[in-house]
């Protein structure tokens, strides 16, 4: 009717946090999802097995309204805790935010807007990175943000549809976990040991699966900002995180399969990245700064991450499910979770 505005997704705002190194960046996430324009039902601090970081929050936020500060009652890691934030949670839309990022005013309105389609079951947004040193190292390739958590080139533009989000700027409808479970256990980030990721494109793969008609977007709009600290700013943490993507990336082969497990990096690597190096070369030609460094990094990008994908698949020869079997909204997930889901949405 004219006048009236369609009734606002209630929207629950997931925040993991691990250290109290990050203090500063902690507070400032959660102002920024309380200044938001599409305002949360409620922000949800999940503490990562830190008893002294658990107490301090909770006296920080104890007389603060639609904020709550949780244990994470799951193994440690990112997984967990993002499932601990999910059990709890009461809104239709579940939203993650890093605990290292700032949203924007409008990030949840952008994100909510999606969900218009009763066929979107996800929706991510863009990260653009806050270099420590104040700007992008000049040999650091665009086509490998995603190193340090941010949107990297390669991905489309506007608002698309996608395999999978990324989730430090992510959101899912409730419904989501209700047909596929949770993120797997298994996989991704144990706080500060290797950089393992893809738990969150494990997670779209199976919804997907148990779900057939689901559709997955991004929208640029709702954007968020990344910190990048200095350490990550070298090539050394480049490297350890490339080789530790080939670890995940195995993993969620030996989970989904290596055909939609390995689906959009087949395109990445085969046209983005040539792309890419060819942009560094000419660069090089044109005696512009960083131009060698960015093509020699894609080389060696791809390199690393391919050895960590030939060790994993050697690795998960002959042993056991790689991920725990956990249920959220009465569904399991992990690598058994996974096939009863496809055959769930095969059967549907």
């Amino acid at each position: 009717m004219t006048g009236r505005h369609p009734a606002r997704r209630t929207v629950s705002a997931v925040i993991c946090v691990y250290t109290e190194k990050r203090w500063t960046d902690i507070l400032a996430a959660v102002d920024s999802v309380r200044a938001q324009s599409h305002p949360a039902l409620e922000t949800l601090l999940v503490v990562d097995h830190h008893p002294a970081l658990l107490e301090r929050l909770g006296t920080e936020y104890k007389e603060t309204p639609g904020v709550r500060v949780l244990a994470n009652a799951g193994p440690r890691g990112l997984s967990a805790g993002r499932n601990t934030g999910i059990a709890a949670s009461h809104g239709e839309i579940i939203a993650f935010l890093d605990d290292d990022a700032m949203a924007e005013r409008d990030w949840l309105r952008h994100l909510t807007a999606g969900y218009a389609d009763p066929r979107v079951l996800a929706v991510g947004g863009r990260t653009e990175p806050i270099w420590a040193s104040g700007r992008r190292p000049a040999w650091f390739p665009e086509e490998f943000d995603w190193v340090v958590g941010c949107t990297y080139r390669g991905l489309p533009r506007g608002t698309a549809r996608v395999r999978n989000v990324l989730g430090g700027n992510a959101s899912f409808r409730r419904t989501a976990f209700e047909a596929a479970g949770g993120f797997a256990t298994g996989i991704g980030r144990d706080g500060d040991k290797r950089p393992l990721g893809c738990e969150e494109t494990e997670l779209c793969i199976r919804l997907t699966r148990a779900r057939p008609d689901a559709v997955l977007l991004i929208d640029d709009r709702a954007v968020i900002h990344h910190r990048v600290p200095a350490g990550r700013e070298r090539f050394a943490y480049f490297r350890a995180r490339t080789y530790a993507e080939g670890l995940s990336k195995a993993l969620v082969a030996r989970s989904v399969g290596a055909a939609k497990g390995l689906e959009s990096e087949r395109a990445y690597t085969t046209r983005v990245l040539p792309a890419g190096v060819a942009r560094g070369l000419r660069d090089l030609v044109l005696a512009r700064p960083g131009g060698a460094g960015r093509a020699g990094a894609i080389v060696a990008g791809v390199a690393t991450a391919a050895g960590g994908y030939l060790l994993g698949r050697l690795r998960a020869r002959g042993s056991g499910a790689p991920f725990s079997a956990v249920e959220i909204g009465g569904r399991p997930h992990g690598a058994a979770g996974a096939a009863r889901a496809g055959e769930a949405g095969a059967a549907a």
